[in-house]
Parts: structure tokens; sequence; C-alpha cells
């Protein structure tokens, strides 16, 4: 009985293309539920949204301080122009600050994606607030499925938010970042890494680890060798400054 029945290829078509709808329909709600991550064959970074984030510290230039926070797309960042400030660092050694780049998996972060998307299409600039950062970092971002691409980025974040609020998780956040940056991507966040671990130790009364950790950005960052991820002239003197202090056994003083 069936064998009599002809189906039309075009009918075969339509069932194809909307099985592929179904399956594309699922797969965005996948994303949007942070349980795979999205494919983009054109980016194969991983990162859907950079953070531009300053150390909590009283000594920040008010250009660097009044842009902290600010969350920007990776096409924007992609700019030969791009700056995620509107003017020039005032501090002859630049703020501590870093701009990290997120998937963002978890719901904080995604609720700070869809912002994201939301502004771009208004024209309008996202920032968040410290209270909101550190609402994003203590999200469960280590269940999502970017755990392992964020886990480094985060943790560097964290530290910043943390310095003056609990300098013990600021400390261990900077730990992780001297010991576990070895990507490409995660170069650039390793100087503020160690300066501001550097500070914070100093400033918590260990001065032995503070020393050893300048040794450790020496012999890491040679001062025959040069790179967009390693230390300024300025930073190199400053490292050394604290070098010679620590070794004479002499107060030290934060820059101010």
């Amino acid at each position: 009985m069936l064998a009599g029945i002809e189906i039309p290829d075009v009918t075969l078509y339509l069932v194809a293309v909307l099985a592929l709808l179904v399956i594309w329909q699922y797969y965005k709600m996948q994303i949007m539920a942070g349980r795979i991550l999205a494919v983009d064959i054109f980016d194969r970074s991983g990162i859907r949204m950079y953070f531009y984030v300053t150390a909590d510290d009283d000594h920040i230039c008010d250009v660097c301080s009044d842009a902290n926070g600010r969350v920007f797309s990776s096409s924007q960042v992609a700019k030969r122009s791009f700056s995620p400030l509107d003017g020039k660092c005032k501090r002859a050694v630049p703020c501590a600050s870093v701009l990290v780049g997120l998937y963002g998996g978890w719901l904080e972060a995604r609720g700070v994606l869809e912002r994201l998307r939301a502004n771009l299409r208004s024209g309008q600039r996202i920032q968040l607030s410290p209270e909101e950062m550190r609402a994003m970092v203590n999200g469960q971002w280590e269940r999502s499925i970017s755990a392992d691409t964020d886990r480094l980025g985060i943790h560097i974040i964290e530290a910043m938010c943390y310095e003056k609020i609990n300098a013990d998780v600021a400390i261990a956040g900077y730990r992780f970042v001297v010991d576990q940056a070895k990507e490409i991507r995660h170069l650039m966040l390793l100087v503020p890494a160690y300066i501001r671990l550097t500070q914070l130790l100093i400033r918590t009364g260990e001065a032995a680890e503070a020393l050893e950790l300048v040794e450790r950005f020496e012999a890491r960052f040679p001062t025959n060798r040069r790179g967009p991820h390693f230390p300024s002239d300025e930073q190199r003197e400053m490292m050394r400054t604290k070098k010679t202090q620590l070794l004479k056994g002499l107060p030290l003083k934060i820059p101010a």
C-alpha cells in the first residue's frame, strides 16, 4: 500500500531544513544556558567579552579609576584604535590594571554578556560597579562549561577586587596567575600580577617571600629581552628598588 506513495523531493528538503532549524534552536538554548561553548569559525580564542579592571588601590589615577569595570566586546577590542581609557594614564609607572578576556558561561557572566549586547545595539557603554564585579566572580563559574577557559582571568579579577577587603584572597589570586599563566593570551596579566603580589606581601609583612618573588620576576623577564608582555623600564626600576630595600632590611614605603 505504501509502496505506491511517492514523496516529492521538495518535501524531503523541507523536512531536512526543519530538522536543522530544530537542532539549531536546541544548540542556541544550550549556549544561552551555558552548557556548551559557542563556536565562531572566525574567532578561535573562546573570548566573548573583555573587562577592564584596576586594583583596589588609593593610588590609581583618575583616568584609570574612571574606567574600572568597563566591559567590551571582542570586536571592540580587536579595533586598532581601541583603548579602555578615555585618556592617558597619569602615573609615571602605569597604574595596576588589566584587560581580561572571558567566555562567561555561568549565570552572572551571561547576564553581563546580555547587557553588553543590548548596549552595543543602542550605542551605550556598559560599566560594572566594584560590587557587581565581585558578585560576578563569586558566581558558580567553576561549574560552568567555561571554567577552564576563564579560570585564570577570574583569579586576577578577584585578586584586584579584593585587595582591601581580603588580602588573603587577593594574594592567593595573584599567586595563581604568577604560577599558572603560560598561554599567550595570559602573558599580559603576568607583570601586573607580579607587581601587585609584591606590594601585598610587603604590606602584610612577608618580606622573605616578597624578595623571592622579585627574584622570580627578574628571572622571568631578563633585561636583555623585550616583548609586548614584558615590564616597562619604570616597572623594572620599581622592582629593583624594592629588591634593594628588602636586601638591606630597610622599611618599605609603598609609592604614592
